[in-house]
């Protein structure tokens, strides 16, 4: 069949426009933040800090609009830099490193430590701090989610999961607790009376929970192929993540735009912005790996807005990236 120069543009043009809109655009600005890479990383929920553990160099606070090294930390006597896990609260006032039987909390406007503590009966899976550093929540192998009060001393242990506990969340004010594990189950509790608000059930064990910080809507995903969206005041389904993978296993996601929009990360260097009430994804970035690595590829430890046109990540690369965001 012979085609006409008219089909033939058309056909040509749709070709380039689905290129187009596959190809994920090239990072605006790009800053080293840690040689040789990253084992964690997150990015201030404003994009003004970065909170980065390297392979080399211990902990390091970095003022991202600056692009200025603020400090260097170490746990006392941790010579082989074991943290796996960096958090800063949501008002950017304390930051908190854990690694697997201890964490510690730092003031990010001095530098110094606020607190080192030791957990010996489990290995620690997951922590997060509340905004002003008051409350520290954390699950462990064991099944077991420790919430303790630092100022008063108020130690609160929750035996919900079964097995262990694969991902939890805090509201900046530390009063709400959502919890995934591998038990196939995801709870959120109220940390004042230790009472369950909402249970969820999956078919999976649940690889990541995250909470928009007012506590208005949380994100749920599982091992496999579900991945949801929650309006915690009506207590229903808000969407579920549309994607054709079979599965999605998230490093990092967090709400933005007050809980309208998802950013999520994955551990192929895939960077996705979804619409919360749909579903839907709306853009996607690739993030860069280091020209050193096989395969080459790259963990996306955090992503958040950077500007009303630009997000900002950070991955196991040790780059901090700065990207085109179109308007939403």
């Amino acid at each position: 069949m012979r085609l006409t120069n008219t089909l033939k543009f058309l056909l040509l043009s749709s070709a380039l426009l689905l290129s187009a809109c596959e190809r994920s655009p090239q990072p605006l600005q790009q800053f080293e933040h840690a040689i040789d890479g990253a084992f964690a990383s997150e990015i201030s929920q404003n994009g003004d800090y970065s909170f980065i553990s390297s392979i080399y160099h211990g902990l390091s606070l970095w003022d991202n609009r600056n692009n200025k090294l603020l400090f260097n930390w170490h746990h006392y006597n941790n010579k082989n830099n074991d943290v796996f896990i960096v958090r800063l609260s949501a008002n950017n006032s304390v930051a908190l490193s854990a690694s697997s039987h201890e964490f510690v909390l730092w003031d990010t406007q001095t530098g110094k430590s606020l607190g080192f503590y030791k957990v010996t009966e489990s290995p620690i899976t997951d922590i997060q701090v509340s905004s002003n550093g008051d409350y520290v929540v954390y699950g462990q192998v064991n099944g077991k989610l420790v919430h303790i009060n630092l100022k008063t001393g108020r130690r609160l242990e929750a035996p919900l999961h079964t097995t262990k506990v694969s991902s939890l969340d805090m509201s900046s004010n530390g009063r709400y607790v959502l919890s995934g594990g591998n038990d196939h189950q995801a709870f959120l509790w109220d940390t004042q009376t230790a009472q369950v608000v909402q249970s969820f059930q999956f078919t999976e064990r649940v690889s990541m929970v995250r909470l928009e910080k007012s506590g208005r809507f949380a994100f749920i995903a599982d091992s496999q192929k579900a991945a949801q969206i929650w309006d915690l005041e009506t207590g229903k389904l808000m969407s579920s993540l549309v994607y054709k993978a079979r599965q999605s296993i998230f490093s990092s996601v967090r709400f933005i735009k007050d809980g309208q929009f998802l950013l999520t990360g994955n551990a192929s260097k895939r960077v996705v912005l979804w619409e919360s009430k749909t579903g839907l994804a709306v853009q996607h970035w690739s993030v860069t790996p280091r020209k050193e690595t096989r395969p080459k590829t790259a963990v996306v430890y955090s992503a958040t807005l950077w500007s009303d046109s630009e997000i900002v990540t950070e991955s196991s690369a040790g780059l901090l990236e700065i990207w085109p965001l179109a308007p939403l």
